[in-house]
């Protein structure tokens, strides 16, 4: 069954300024102001709710609100931030879940929380990370937490869309035309000649009640018109078919197991503690810092994915996936420290015990 956990993330911050930046960006990824707590001068009673809140929920002074926040057991963390909140500093919480845990820590590390620790004179007690998650409230969570490991798979489909056409029209155009024709006409002509010879009997035939009709003709033009078929415009469809290879990327989840130290980690560890101390004691800092890279240096010459593989080959998706995991951890600082944590699985460094 997937779970649900709620946590409450704590920063303090030396200004109401800095504080309300925070909030606000908080506000512009989605979280509601019921999810957001602000204290504006660092005291037990100024601190409530960005929105109406309850006098039962922060009743008990700050040390009662940082129990709320941390659990009744004793934390030495809660102390810290009690300290720093006495101190006039301003406090900001907020309601998280499991899904957004880390994108509320890192809005609240990117404008300047105090580092309590630091603060209260005790350095080597940071973390790196000055945003710190108090208590955690589960729904349907059994001993064993549950991550789901999630797959995308690439479905691709077609469908039909528009991409043109053609519109034929079709109308009657009147266009003038002309044509030239010759016409014949008949026009009846009389003529009266003169004569003076004797009388024939045939004239005197021909005289008796004779008729002569002659008939004129004229040509005229007779205009008809005949439709005729010169050419057919036909519409039809061709249909092909293309390839095309369709790109895109998916994701799935990678789950990394983090030994946090076992009874057959002493001796690694034992050898980690004596490097760090040829390496880096002298200049004051804590194990606790460093051990994290020396751990993650180790693990990832024993992943599948660089096995057999040279450091420097691979240095640079290291670092980005460093930058990852520890946003608050420099690169170039821990690069030895994870180095050595390397060739203690390649082989290619002796413990710090025997290179003594």
């Amino acid at each position: 069954m997937a779970t649900t956990t709620n946590s409450t993330i704590v920063a303090v911050y030396p200004s109401v300024s800095a504080a309300q930046s925070a909030v606000d960006e908080l506000k512009r990824n989605g979280f509601s102001q019921d999810e957001i707590y602000i204290s504006s001068t660092g005291t037990a009673d100024a601190t409530s709710r960005s929105s109406a809140g309850t006098s039962a929920e922060h009743e008990g002074g700050i040390t009662g609100w940082f129990k709320r926040v941390f659990g009744n057991e004793d934390d030495e963390d809660r102390a810290y931030y009690e300290n720093s909140a006495r101190a006039g500093n301003v406090v900001v919480s907020v309601d998280a879940t499991d899904q957004n845990l880390n994108q509320v820590a890192d809005i609240l590390n990117r404008h300047s929380p105090i580092d309590v620790h630091r603060e209260a004179g005790n350095p080597q007690a940071s973390t790196g990370r000055n945003a710190s998650s108090g208590r955690s409230a589960a729904s349907n969570v059994n001993e064993s937490g549950v991550i789901p490991v999630v797959n995308e798979e690439l479905k691709v489909g077609k469908r039909s869309i528009l991409r043109g056409g053609v519109r034929i029209y079709a109308r009657t155009v009147e266009q003038p035309v002309e044509e030239k024709l010759r016409l014949q006409e008949e026009r009846v002509r009389v003529d009266r000649q003169k004569v003076d010879r004797p009388v024939t009997q045939a004239d005197l035939r021909a005289g008796a009640e004779q008729v002569i009709e002659v008939k004129e003709y004229a040509e005229e033009p007779v205009v008809t018109k005949q439709a005729r078929v010169v050419e057919e415009v036909r519409v039809g469809k061709e249909r092909t078919e293309r390839e095309q290879t369709i790109r895109d990327t998916v994701r799935h989840t990678e789950v990394g197991v983090e030994n946090l130290g076992s009874s057959s980690d002493t001796n690694l560890d034992a050898d980690f503690r004596r490097d760090f101390e040829s390496r880096y004691g002298a200049s004051g800092a804590d194990y606790n810092t460093y051990g994290p890279a020396y751990n993650y240096g180790y693990q990832m010459a024993s992943d599948p994915r660089y096995q057999g593989r040279n450091f420097d080959d691979v240095e640079q998706d290291l670092r980005g996936d460093y930058g990852r995991r520890y946003p608050n951890s420099a690169w170039e600082k821990m690069k030895d420290s994870i180095r050595y944590g390397w060739n203690k699985v390649t082989g290619k460094t002796s413990s710090a015990a025997s290179a003594r």
